[in-house]
């Protein structure tokens, strides 16, 4: 089973969906790796343009102040409906460049749909 955190409303690869992170309860052995669904390299934070990590995927592994720069469906104004945290620190994710306008974060190992009418502009570990 599954654990839906809240995401506060207010944000190439796959998808995402309802206003939350999906938390897995895998044993902490397993959480890095992503759920089927989900391709993502591990040590890397993973963005779908849809639900449970279908479509375009982008994957970041540093702090980015611009999602946009090395994300097509961002740039071209997609919203971001799933993610999947591969790294060993929790993401948070805010709409707007340079850290701004907190969305939510996801705890590594863990990841799934999000409110899916926003986009990640940048990210932080």
């Amino acid at each position: 089973m599954r654990h839906i955190s809240r995401v506060t409303k207010p944000v190439v690869v796959a998808a995402l969906g309802l206003a939350g992170a999906l938390g897995a309860t895998a044993p902490a052995s397993a959480q890095s790796a992503p759920a089927a669904a989900y391709n993502c390299t591990p040590g890397y934070f993973c963005m779908y343009s849809g639900w449970k990590g279908g479509g375009h995927r982008c994957q970041y592994r540093d702090n980015t102040p611009n999602t946009a720069d090395a994300c097509s469906f961002i740039r071209a104004g997609e919203p971001v409906r799933s993610v999947w945290n591969g790294t060993g620190k929790t993401a948070t994710y805010y709409t707007n460049t340079n850290y701004h306008h907190r969305v939510g974060s996801t705890k590594p190992g863990h990841g799934g749909n999000l409110q899916g009418d926003y986009q990640i502009r940048s990210i932080k570990f």
